[in-house]
């Protein structure tokens, strides 16, 4: 549920028509039943590590081969229309209001997996921070950590300079692209931390995140991703 400034919020901004389609949709949804039910759910056998499909949810070749620095990941939707025009109306438009839904969603699938001590949400550099305004990981994991009962620690993980924009690079250019961007200034002492992220492609920047929170002591580390991005054809 939203909380009471949150449903305020989305009143005022969407005046209880559904964000997609604009028809009906009850205040605290933000989405119609049709367009809910529309979106792409992440329901079929995944890699465990990655949260990409592998029969019968193995853990997939490519986590074989290179295993990632985390132990685990766990998505709500594929990057997939009409999931994609939200996530970007979060990050890009600053439509706040969103945040809760995306944790909604989030929430349904990270229930059924395992707990986590803490709620690290990927940080932002200071200059993209002070362009935006807000870092949409952090608006999400707020309610998120709500509703699991989670501990939300933003402070566990630093990013140390600031980097071209993953979406921006070949997908080959992304790990080289955030390698040692951050920094766990605390101890964790055998925690496990789950680390919070709107959309997962490559996953470097969540490898590189789970590094240093491994680093600073974490025993294991599990990734939370609203949205997945499937790999391209011919890519790795």
């Amino acid at each position: 549920m939203l909380s009471r400034t949150a449903k305020s919020l989305a009143s005022h901004l969407f005046g209880g028509t559904c964000y997609l389609c604009r028809g009906a949709a009850p205040v605290e949804r933000l989405l119609c039943a049709a367009c809910d039910a529309d979106l792409p759910r992440l329901e079929a056998p995944a890699c465990p590590r990655c949260a990409l499909a592998s029969p019968a949810g193995e853990v997939c070749g490519r986590c074989l081969a290179h295993p990632p620095a985390y132990d685990a990941s766990v998505a709500a939707l594929s990057y997939d229309f009409p999931a994609d025009a939200l996530v970007h109306a979060l990050k890009y438009r600053g439509e706040l209001a969103l945040a809760p839904l995306l944790a909604r969603l989030l929430a349904t699938r990270v229930e059924r997996g395992e707990r986590a001590g803490f709620l690290v949400p990927v940080p932002l550099s200071a200059r993209r921070l002070a362009q935006r305004g807000y870092n949409q990981a952090a608006e999400i994991a707020r309610p998120l950590a709500a509703l699991l009962g989670v501990a939300l620690a933003p402070q566990l993980c630093e990013r140390l300079r600031d980097t071209p924009a993953q979406s921006e690079l070949p997908w080959a250019a992304r790990a080289r692209n955030v390698r040692g961007a951050f920094r766990c200034p605390a101890a964790l002492d055998g925690a496990v931390a789950a680390v919070l992220d709107d959309v997962m492609t490559t996953g470097a920047t969540l490898d590189e995140t789970a590094r240093a929170l491994k680093r600073a002591g974490a025993a294991r580390v599990v990734n939370w991703v609203v949205a997945r991005t499937a790999p391209p054809q011919d890519g790795p």
